[in-house]
């Protein structure tokens, strides 16, 4: 063969190449601006047939490609809480069907179970009951603060999570559930029947020369009768004042917390002023005469939030009544529940809430009048012994 045909051969067989890794590059092209164009077309549109066809082609492609079995129950369940969770609002949550129950519970302060607080235990490689209510199956059957819950119908729970435990617990009232605990380096097995339990969100007690104190850990449903059940027995005692103490208070249920501020604001007042999407604004007014007639003095701290600040808001700007303590947290919106027939629901920021003198709290909190850090060793929980707690110490001296 001669240079001349050599050459020529070349350049079909070059050419050829050329024209095949053309046609395979054309092709993935044309693919490629088929999908686009295809997304683009419903993207413009900004609707749900968008969200449809994009969802519809990572499915496919995953069909293809994942090398693992697909579930897609939990997957459509997590791509509906990406959606939800693409408004950045932390507070507006998707919830599947044990997180709406759980949330219901929580709000209702009542739940099946055996009545114990439980905590995760690091040193002890365990769930530790820190807490167990008054009249529940857990206190009649003998069950102690300190108990290490090693396992739940048989099943080991040592070095899991105490949310685990409390599922497993968990059940229909009138069902046996049977707890094994560690006490004393020994295993003790105890059965227990499920009940409905009414966790207490206020406690109290006469401390310091004859002053009330009155402690609330969150805002559920019956709150406010509590709060008033209180009162009137400390009140037999003729206190000198009394300390509201909403540390660590998450917040909860708002018509309690207006409830409550009934309690101790002229009837008629402004309680609180809400605000929606539209900039419509509510404001709700008490609806009683107060019975609370001596001097009151607020606790808060950086975790007092939401309706317990919507409660220190109120009594401050109609009573002026003073707040001891740290910051407040600064959850100044409000959140509706919508629930669907399958048992899930939606979590939704639908207000934003000012006090009663229209001050701003969400991202701000409420600012104490007497700015007080606590030391080291108040472990920010019991009241007593409240010589080292130094935000209520203040708040007695202040009453006296």
């Amino acid at each position: 063969m001669n240079e001349e045909s050599s050459t020529k051969k070349r350049r079909v067989v070059g050419g050829f190449f050329r024209s095949i890794v053309l046609i395979a590059i054309t092709a993935i092209i044309t693919y490629y601006v088929t999908v686009n164009v295809t997304i683009e077309k419903y993207l413009s549109k900004a609707n749900s047939a968008y969200m449809t066809t994009k969802m519809s082609l990572v499915k496919s492609k995953l069909e293809e490609t994942y090398i693992y079995d697909l579930n897609e129950d939990e997957m459509i369940e997590g791509a509906i809480k990406g959606y939800v969770s693409g408004l950045g609002d932390k507070y507006t949550q998707y919830l599947t069907k044990d997180e709406l129950t759980s949330l219901m519970e929580s709000t209702t302060g009542s739940y099946v179970g055996i009545g114990v607080y439980m905590a995760n235990s690091t040193e002890l490689n365990g769930v530790v009951i820190v807490g167990i209510i008054e009249g529940s199956t857990a206190e009649r059957a003998g069950l102690q603060v300190g108990d290490v819950i090693s396992k739940v119908n048989d099943v080991d729970y040592i070095g899991k999570k105490s949310e685990d435990v409390a599922t497993a617990i968990k059940g229909e009232e009138g069902t046996e559930v049977k707890v094994t605990i560690i006490r004393n380096s020994e295993e003790i097995d105890y059965n227990l029947m499920r009940a409905s339990v009414k966790i207490k969100t206020v406690t109290s007690e006469i401390i310091d020369d004859n002053i009330a104190y009155i402690k609330i850990s969150s805002f559920d449903n019956g709150t406010a009768n509590e709060f008033r059940d209180h009162y009137n027995k400390l009140k037999e005692q003729n206190p000198k004042g009394l300390v509201i103490d909403l540390r660590n208070n998450g917040g909860g249920l708002v018509t309690e917390s207006l409830s409550l501020a009934d309690t101790m604001v002229e009837k008629g007042s402004t309680l609180l002023i809400t605000r929606d999407k539209d900039g419509k604004e509510q404001i709700d007014k008490a609806k009683e005469n107060p019975i609370v007639d001596i001097p009151v003095v607020i606790l808060v701290n950086n975790n007092t939030a939401s309706a317990s600040e919507i409660l220190a808001g109120s009594l401050r700007d109609n009573r002026n009544y003073k707040i001891i303590g740290t910051n407040s947290y600064g959850k100044g919106v409000i959140q509706s529940v919508f629930s669907f027939k399958d048992g899930t629901g939606v979590k939704v920021t639908t207000n934003e809430y000012f006090s009663p003198n229209h001050n701003v709290i969400n991202g701000v909190g409420i600012k104490p009048d007497i700015e007080v850090e606590l030391n080291d060793e108040w472990n920010g929980i019991s009241s007593v012994p409240y010589e080292n707690d130094l935000q209520l110490q203040r708040a007695i001296e202040e009453l006296k």
